[in-house]
């Protein structure tokens, strides 16, 4: 396990842990992780597996075994409660042992690890949010049915229209967070579970000031397992989002009104 009280390098990076939340990916995860220490070598690695009933978490232990220099970190938890759930945890991990820099990267092969340098550089010069982002030029998305671009596309104008924001990838789960600007949201406060939660955490993040940036990758649809997506997932992101962006307009007319 890295050691949490060496201190950085004086950058926010220099002590960075991806979370990488895991349901039923034993044939993906060893992959993701080796393309992740190859391309950021010191970064540390928190597999949060959900007690996937496909032996997931019994090869996150191994990977952990197996890496000489303990990088990797396994959080078993008791049973398959959602993304957001699975994120907070990590990041209550994270926080307690002195991380600087908290990244979300999804198991399935689908952020490219390689570009996790690019995202770090990123909060190094400022950003409190660096976000992987398919919808800023250099961006991209591979292997993709048509569907999935209606939704998603649809999904990011919905929310820049509701909430008021210009951030062109609100929905993106590649993300990493400077800690001390994570440490300063009421994350029991966060209820959302699915593609709502990242949604959720920008804008709490944005309200309490904090600044976001955007940096071009190109996501690559998973080849092996399936999506976790739901219709049930979806409707909590457009009711919860139409909520947010009311009661931002009811509070701009009250202060109108005060004036």
């Amino acid at each position: 396990m890295t050691d949490p009280t060496t201190p950085g390098a004086g950058v926010p990076s220099a002590r960075t842990l991806v979370i990488i939340p895991t349901y039923d990916e034993r044939d993906n995860l060893p992959g993701v992780v080796e393309r992740l220490l190859a391309s950021s070598p010191d970064v540390a690695v928190l597999i949060a597996d959900d007690n996937s009933p496909d032996g997931t978490g019994e090869v996150a232990d191994r990977l952990a075994e197996d890496d000489a220099r303990g990088r990797i970190n396994v959080l078993h938890r008791e049973g398959k409660q959602g993304l957001g759930a699975a994120y907070i945890a990590g990041f209550r991990w994270g926080l307690e042992r002195g991380y600087t820099v908290l990244v979300e990267m999804d198991a399935d092969g689908s952020h490219p690890p390689e570009r996790l340098p690019a995202m770090l550089a990123a909060v190094d010069a400022g950003a409190d949010l660096a976000i992987g982002s398919r919808y800023v030029p250099g961006g991209g998305v591979v292997n993709w049915p048509w569907r999935r671009h209606v939704i998603s596309r649809g999904g990011n104008v919905y929310s820049r229209i509701m909430l008021g924001v210009g951030i062109k990838d609100i929905t993106a789960g590649y993300r990493a967070y400077r800690s001390e600007s994570l440490a300063r949201l009421d994350l029991d406060a966060i209820e959302s579970k699915g593609y709502c939660f990242q949604i959720d955490m920008t804008w709490r993040l944005l309200n309490n000031g904090g600044t976001v940036v955007e940096v071009p990758i190109t996501f690559t649809e998973r080849t092996v397992g399936q999506s976790k997506m739901s219709e049930s997932i979806f409707r909590e992101a457009a009711v919860n989002v139409a909520r947010w962006g009311w009661e931002k307009r009811r509070r701009q007319l009250a202060s109108l009104v005060r004036r």
